[in-house]
């Protein structure tokens, strides 16, 4: 695949901490965090952390990440599978946001679809899923292929809601992504194989792990913060009163994410979970596609596209955050919001906008400046 040096080394190194015996994750990201890029961590002989000083210095544990990294990169390469190092422009803008402690170092896509985009929703449910779960699930996803053609949805290629799901975006030409639970080098379930690989072609297959990592329990659970944090908001079609994408939501509300719910029959033990979050207040009530892009303030997506004017006309919002931007050199995404007083769902919109209006560059990081 084509990269730069730079990008290279950048990817090399992110890996090679993320399997650096003794360096949890959270390290990992503290270290990137300090420096600035995982290789400027590694490029420091004489780090002023004590405990990084002493990793740094077990030359085998550095060969053994290097040796590790360097095979992540060659199946990736031979398999066609995006490397995105979380200091990468391409990694998902929204897994940036300060509120995400826990993102993954590096996420490892396969499929031709951008992660970065103005609608992104993620849709998670039940694994034994009813007929009306069905049912909503097509309605829905036809819906939004009509008011938001441009729309990705996040979901995680499971039995029940994830697979209904994903068939529905297929089938209405909706780019859509599975966040998965071990490495690319399986499928799991099997059975959904073809739908993954039609995936690659119409969306993408999404992981944080490493090939030879199976589908153990706590990677479907881990996972889940991956699927809430990359989304605008999360949309809970079907649920019991206990499940995984009730966990979901959680971790989505504790984002200051959207929550969103499809209300259903007080009878059906599939409807408990929703109608819970509803009556909590935790959730938005769902019931066409309407009512989400009202929830989120989305508009919906023209067919004509428009013609980009010489002199671009801004927003009250849009001006802010140019204001801003003027007399530094860039800002992360999360000092903007501190600096604009606008909330992250809010802010991102905007700087999507300026992206259009050719106002803004996007830098490495998630960091813009304007041009010229």
């Amino acid at each position: 695949m084509q990269r730069t040096p730079e990008e290279t080394e950048e990817i090399l190194s992110t890996l090679m901490l993320s399997r650096w015996q003794g360096l949890t994750q959270s390290q990992a990201l503290a270290l990137i965090d300090y420096y600035g890029s995982a290789q400027a961590a590694l490029s420091d002989t004489e780090p002023a952390c004590s405990h990084w000083r002493t990793l740094r210095a077990d030359h085998y544990a550095m060969q053994t990440a290097r040796d590790a990294a360097q095979r992540e990169i060659d199946f990736c390469d031979e398999h066609h599978v995006r490397i995105l190092p979380c200091t990468s422009a391409d990694y998902p803008l929204l897994l940036q946001s300060t509120e995400v402690i826990d993102r993954p170092l590096q996420l490892f896509c396969c499929g031709n679809a951008s992660l970065n985009r103005r609608h992104i929703i993620s849709v998670v449910g039940t694994r034994n899923i009813s007929e009306y779960g069905k049912q909503v699930c097509e309605k829905l996803m036809a819906e939004l292929a009509q008011k938001v053609p441009d729309v990705l949805i996040i979901s995680g290629l499971a039995y029940g809601v994830d697979i209904h799901v994903h068939r529905a975006c297929l089938v209405n030409n909706i780019d859509t992504a599975a966040v998965l639970a071990h490495g690319l080098d399986r499928i799991y379930p099997r059975s959904h194989r073809q739908t993954a690989e039609q995936m690659t072609l119409h969306g993408a297959l999404i992981t944080e792990y490493f090939t030879g990592t199976v589908p153990d329990k706590g990677n479907f659970v881990r996972r889940n913060r991956i699927v809430a944090g990359m989304s605008s908001a999360t949309l809970v079609v079907e649920s019991a009163e206990h499940g995984g994408s009730l966990i979901t939501a959680r971790i989505a509300d504790s984002y200051n994410r959207d929550v969103l719910a499809v209300p259903g029959r007080i009878t059906d033990a599939t409807a408990v979970g929703c109608n819970h979050l509803i009556r909590r207040n935790v959730a938005q009530l769902v019931t066409s596609a309407d009512d989400i892009l009202d929830a989120l303030n989305w508009k919906p997506v023209g067919n004509v596209p428009q013609e980009r004017k010489l002199f671009p006309e801004f927003s009250a919002e849009q001006e802010k955050v140019l204001e801003a931007l003027r007399g530094v050199d860039d800002m992360s995404i999360d000092q903007l919001s501190q600096v604009v007083q606008m909330p992250l769902s809010q802010i991102t919109d905007v700087l999507f906008d300026l992206e259009d209006k050719d106002a803004v560059k996007r830098m490495p990081g998630n960091r813009y400046r304007m041009r010229g």
